[in-house]
């Protein structure tokens, strides 16, 4: 079973949902507003949301007849936390790269 930080990795790997998880940090905004932003249809922007709302990295919440979408701080959260198991390895193996490159010197220019 993925953890919630693979969900919310896998749900932003693809390039329309990335655009609508990307146009909401700066108000929430409804279907219609969205398939205009990204140029795909409602329906296609709706069954988007629904996977964005399955990896916790959309909320939404009814505005009189329609339904408005925003970023959910805990899918963030979720990827957050995925990745930073993955940092001291990282810097570690920057900082012995780091090191052999020092101990080697100067490159050859040629």
């Amino acid at each position: 079973m993925a953890t919630n930080g693979v969900r919310a990795l896998t749900a932003l790997s693809d390039p329309t949902r990335r655009a609508i998880f990307e146009a909401l940090p700066q108000a929430p905004r409804a279907v219609g507003e969205l398939a205009a932003l990204t140029g795909v249809s409602s329906s296609a922007v709706s069954q988007h949301l629904r996977v964005l709302r399955e990896a916790r990295l959309v909320l939404m919440r009814p505005d009189g007849n329609r339904r408005l979408y925003s970023l959910d701080p805990r899918g963030l959260s979720d990827a957050r936390d995925y990745l930073d198991q993955f940092w001291p390895s990282a810097l570690a193996a920057y900082a012995a790269a780091l090191h052999t490159a020092r101990a080697e010197g100067p490159g050859d220019p040629s």
